[in-house]
């Protein structure tokens, strides 16, 4: 790469770049239809009176060209935190130029100098490519353990006190 690299912590003045970053990582995982964030969900979630998540932008000449988004988990069996990689997204020209590799080794140095126990991420089952990469840096998939979710009408109705029966089913 010609131009130097610069990864930085994200400021609120970046929220509509990272706002474009999240549209273009939907578009490649062809999830576009389920983005609902805004910029001022975004400003509140990340900037706000209790940001939720980190992010951290990658430059090249000014331009931002990637982006890493976590937050903080927690490790009952391990006593200690653990760092959630949300979403890492470099633009397809500049793919290749260790520029993901440069984000996964500042976590890793964050999680470390944190006292972190680990650092964890999920990836789509398509996505070959990612794949080796996260595996050339050693890491494992957890092939033991499913994830489950709950969103939308799903997440509402198991919030609402009366949705189980008196048996706690």
């Amino acid at each position: 790469m010609k131009d130097a690299l610069v990864l930085r912590e994200a400021v609120r003045e970046d929220v509509s770049t990272i706002l474009g970053l999240i549209c273009e990582l939907a578009s490649f995982e062809k999830l576009s239809h389920q983005v609902v964030a805004t910029e001022e969900i975004l400003l509140k979630t990340l900037f706000g009176e209790r940001p939720v998540a980190e992010v951290l932008i990658a430059e090249v000449a000014g331009e931002a060209v990637g982006f890493a988004l976590y937050f903080y988990s927690f490790s009952t069996f391990l006593g200690r935190p653990g760092i959630y990689l949300e979403d890492l997204y470099v633009k397809p020209p500049f793919r290749k130029k260790g520029i993901g590799k440069r984000f996964l080794h500042e976590l890793a140095r964050r999680a470390v100098e944190r006292e972190c126990g680990r650092v964890e991420w999920a990836v789509l089952d398509w996505n070959r490519s990612a794949i080796g990469f996260y595996e050339s840096l050693g890491a494992r998939p957890m092939s033991d353990w499913i994830t489950y979710r709950l969103t939308g009408d799903e997440l509402e109705r198991v919030a609402q006190e009366d949705a189980f029966t008196e048996n706690g089913e």
